[in-house]
């Protein structure tokens, strides 16, 4: 099996960060509404206004299964990354990871991925820069730094 690439999980940790709210306790996290509109925990996690408080370690540990989850549904949708540079495989783990399994499947960027079509990859991840209906400068920083690894 082929490990989450190092590079997918620095751009996660980069554009994701370890959200310390509130400030007032600085050695865990609490959930908090993303710019999209979820509730989210950690490193991007997903979870319900609800979660308890996390530590950086337990962060660590949603980070790792959620970005093999990220891995294992790229590759199933994905196929022709296995055998590309480790880059442009990261850059789409972190593309899955960021905006969803569903989000890649029935995206025309999984269709430029497996024709191999790097130009056309890197147009299609340029249109992803979208939450809650409005283009958010995190985002456009992040797909240029996924299309970055693709080239």
């Amino acid at each position: 099996m082929i490990d989450v690439p190092q590079a997918a999980i620095d751009l996660a940790k980069r554009f994701e960060g370890f959200c310390r709210v509130p400030k007032s306790d600085p050695d865990r996290a609490y959930p908090y509404v993303c710019p999209a509109g979820f509730w989210t925990i950690g490193y991007g996690h997903l979870c319900d206004a609800k979660h308890p408080p996390i530590s950086i370690e337990e962060g660590e540990a949603y980070l790792a299964a959620d970005m093999a989850d990220a891995l294992r549904a790229t590759l199933r949708y994905c196929p022709v990354l296995a055998t590309e540079p480790e880059g442009r495989l990261a850059a789409i783990v972190d593309f899955t990871f960021n905006l969803g399994a569903g989000r890649l499947q029935a995206s025309t960027l999984r269709r430029r991925v497996n024709q191999r079509d790097w130009p056309g990859v890197a147009q299609e991840l340029r249109r992803w820069v979208y939450g809650g209906g409005k283009v958010l400068p995190g985002l456009v920083l992040r797909r240029n730094a996924e299309i970055l690894l693709i080239f």
